[in-house]
């Protein structure tokens, strides 16, 4: 008999919710309120009072052994069982039957304590807080030992069913996970030693940094063995992570193809919300949309109707049985992970302290396994994730458009968080700056914006028909999220106020990441971050939260070295000062790299001003050749067309400007002819800011080394991305020109991968045009 461990929290709300989803009923996380507020009243209860107590029983019911756990919040005389819940509405309308959730969380802990303890009965306390008011309210019901029984094994008697199911579907999928072979004929060079570390690290529960290049099949290297140990034991899910959706993709395709070959595996891809949802404008309240309304009630027909039939949950499987229920199929794809073996989704949804997938990582560890992939994005990605911003023109749009009379309480809150805004921006002005750095938390300013949340989330629900909700919602929102990253809030932090247009920003800045990615990490048992380029190994360690221990492994480029000709043009100076006086030399050797042979070519510049420049100089000079240009701001399908002129056998030469670091720098796979040659301009460095500057200065206190991680490193790897579009496959051939006399430099040459020794340097357009026609000649 399989044990089933489950907490209270999730048995109760599984088993016992009901009705509609409603984004003004979105609780402020506890972390942020919660915790503070039952210390206070944990503390002011007295010495009888004992505070977070772990509790857990085993109980088998209908043939399923459960072990059920759960924290009380307090236990008082070794008799009486507190739960504490805040909450921002009216005392008047907090009845004792107002929420029965939490009547049912409490009557779990009351039976746990009483088998625990041998009691006949237990009296249980319902404290609720009222944070506005700071008003405390409380109900109490004493219940017999076999009260509570019969009331607990009738959740777990009802939630044995999917407990029955989930474990035949675990039985059947180790069967054929214990059957599966390598899906492919052969290991490619370097495939099997990633995917026996990757294993290894599974099973040891430990952590692994990893370079594979381009070509060694890093997605099937990581999600295979991770398969294999789950099909043992040795993990429970897998998430496969990523920042983007053609990555996600790929994760798909490898597990379709184990699938082929005989694996069963259940698996989900889950979609952003703005992507996903089916309004045109997304509003998740009842009375606005009817995939919101009732959905709880309708919820676990569609998942058991899913859960049946399906296998592979993509997105358009997702948003099927969304339409068949008339379900948010966002919430649909989170509620249906519970029951999948692998979750396919964003970096946020394990990192981001806001949107992070509450359902698995809010009680603490699991037993899961965390892929990373390209996992040099997520550097900037926690930056911003662990950042915030709030604006002054956003508090002034909701002041502007409260009626005074009606929403005084409100207006009152937001003209106190205006009031602190005009302080901070009368310093700035005193001091003749437009941007003024603070190490310290601002407590009023934080105190007044936690204040207006308290307000706006009473007010949000009794104004649903009012002009302002929009935009108080919004305020309301951002303010969450400001206030859950002033929780963050360390050495690792500044605070960063900018007066610019009329406008004031208070945004405080995440200077250094890596202790909140490793605090993550730690939710799973173990985890693989890798990708094509992450070099040098030791700095991505160090910003994404490895330790000095934490393996590390670098793997050779799988492609014969010979197929790449890469040419160094250190002649022509790009730097900023520079760009003016080189930019005819740099549209004549750009000329001279893409004349060497009829064909598709890329090229990377470091700012969409340089990139017209230089497009409007080569247009100029070379009118007879076909070009195309990134925009600014592409969509979708904008995106699509573009690559989709890069085709195999153009009778013409075609040439696409495009900026390093974009969308096009990265994660696209033109193989083949669809490509033959690229030419970076620039060694990638960001164009000096207060921001980077920032990150420069703490980095340089911390290990001397500011440059480096603030400019150097990330702007060579965007260099190192932008040059793996070339060669994608065995057979693929092409030319790769770095245009800047820095890449000649050691700091530079030391950035640059093993399978690149055979640089060469050229000094001229007439030696650039020798090297590129000898190449073809030859090949």
């Amino acid at each position: 008999m399989k044990k089933v461990q489950i907490s209270v929290r999730r048995l109760v709300e599984f088993v016992q919710r009901s009705g509609s989803i409603d984004s003004r009923m979105t609780s402020s996380d506890r972390a942020l309120e919660g915790t503070k507020i039952h210390q206070l009243l944990q503390k002011e209860a007295g010495e009888e009072y004992v505070a977070e107590v772990r509790l857990n029983i085993d109980r088998v019911v209908d043939g399923v052994a459960f072990s059920l756990d759960g924290r009380a919040d307090g236990i008082i005389n070794e008799q009486m069982i507190d739960e504490i819940k805040t909450t921002e509405t009216p005392m008047e309308e907090i009845t004792e039957d107002f929420r029965p959730l939490h009547w049912a969380q409490l009557i779990c802990y009351g039976f746990m304590l009483a088998e625990k303890s041998d009691l006949a009965e237990v009296t249980l306390q319902l404290t609720y807080y009222q944070v506005t008011d700071k008003e405390v309210k409380q109900f109490q019901r004493v219940m017999s030992r076999e009260e509570m029984s019969t009331f607990v094994d009738d959740l777990l008697s009802k939630y044995a069913i999917w407990a029955k199911a989930a474990a035949a579907w675990e039985m059947k999928r180790n069967k054929t996970i214990q059957e599966l072979t390598f899906p492919y004929d052969s290991y490619r060079n370097g495939q099997r030693e990633l995917a026996i570390a990757v294993y290894r690290t599974v099973s040891s529960e430990e952590s692994l940094f990893c370079e594979a290049p381009t070509g060694i099949g890093k997605t099937m290297s990581t999600l295979f063995p991770g398969v294999k140990a789950m099909g043992e034991g040795k993990t429970d899910k897998l998430f496969y992570f990523t920042a983007k959706t053609i990555t996600r993709q790929v994760a798909e395709d490898a597990l379709d193809e184990m699938r082929r070959k005989g694996l069963a595996a259940r698996s989900v891809t889950i979609t952003a919300k703005d992507k996903i949802c089916f309004l045109d404008e997304r509003k998740c309240e009842p009375d606005h949309c009817q995939f919101a309304r009732g959905y709880y009630d309708r919820l676990n027909e569609a998942l058991f109707d899913m859960l049946q039939s399906e296998e592979a949950i993509t997105r358009p499987v997702v948003e099927g049985y969304a339409r068949k229920y008339t379900l948010c199929p966002f919430e649909l794809s989170l509620d249906v992970a519970l029951f999948c073996d692998v979750i396919v989704c964003d970096y946020n949804y394990l990192f981001d302290p806001v949107v992070y997938l509450k359902r698995f990582f809010a009680e603490g560890p699991g037993k899961y396994t965390f892929l990373v992939d390209e996992v040099h994005n997520l550097v900037d990605r926690a930056r911003s994730m662990y950042s915030a911003t709030l604006r002054k023109s956003l508090v002034m749009q909701v002041k502007r458009g409260l009626d005074k009379k009606l929403n005084k309480r409100i207006l009152n809150s937001v003209n106190a968080m205006n009031k602190e805004m005009i302080a901070v921006n009368k310093k700035l002005t005193d001091l003749g700056e437009t941007i003024y750095v603070e190490k310290e938390k601002m407590a009023d300013w934080n105190d007044a914006v936690l204040k207006f949340t308290f307000v706006a989330k009473e007010w949000l629900p009794q104004n649903t028909q009012s002009e302002s909700q929009a935009d108080v919602l919004e305020l309301y929102f951002e303010s969450l999220r400001y206030l859950a990253i002033a929780e963050f809030y360390d050495e690792r932090y500044v605070t960063q106020i900018t007066s610019c247009r009329g406008d004031l920003d208070i945004k405080q800045l995440c200077l250094d990441p890596a202790f909140l990615l490793s605090e993550k990490l730690k939710l799973g048992s173990s985890s693989v971050l890798f990708s094509a380029t992450l070099r040098p190994i030791d700095y991505y360690t160090n910003v994404l939260g490895g330790e000095k221990d934490t393996s590390r492994m670098m793997f050779a480029s799988p492609f014969k070295q010979k197929n790449m000709h890469l040419l160094v043009a250190d002649y022509i100076s790009t730097k900023y000062q520079m760009r003016e006086t080189s930019l005819e030399a740099v549209v004549d050797a750009l000329y001279a790299l893409a004349s060497g042979k009829t064909g598709n070519y890329l090229f990377f510049f470091p700012s969409f001003l340089y990139l017209q420049n230089v497009y409007d100089l080569f247009n100029e000079k070379y009118p007879d050749v076909r070009v195309r240009k990134q925009e600014t701001a592409m969509d979708e399908e904008q995106r699509e067309h573009f690559l989709g002129e890069f085709q195999a056998g153009n009778e013409e030469t075609l040439v696409g400007f495009c900026v390093l670091g974009g969308v096009f720098s990265e994660g696209i796979d033109l193989r083949g002819e669809r490509l033959i040659g690229a030419a970076i301009v620039g060694v990638g460095l960001a164009q000096l800011n207060h921001e980077s500057d920032l990150i420069k200065d703490y980095y340089n206190k911390t290990i001397g080394r500011g440059f480096d991680y603030a400019y150097q490193i990330p702007g060579m790897n965007k260099v190192l991305q932008a040059v793996g579009r070339v060669i994608r496959g065995e057979s693929d051939r092409g030319v790769v020109l770095l245009i800047e006399e820095r890449f000649s430099a050691d700091r530079y040459r030391a950035l640059f991968p093993a399978h690149w020794n055979h640089a060469k340097t050229v000094k001229s357009t007439q030696e650039i045009s020798r090297e590129v026609n000898g190449f073809w000649q030859n090949s």
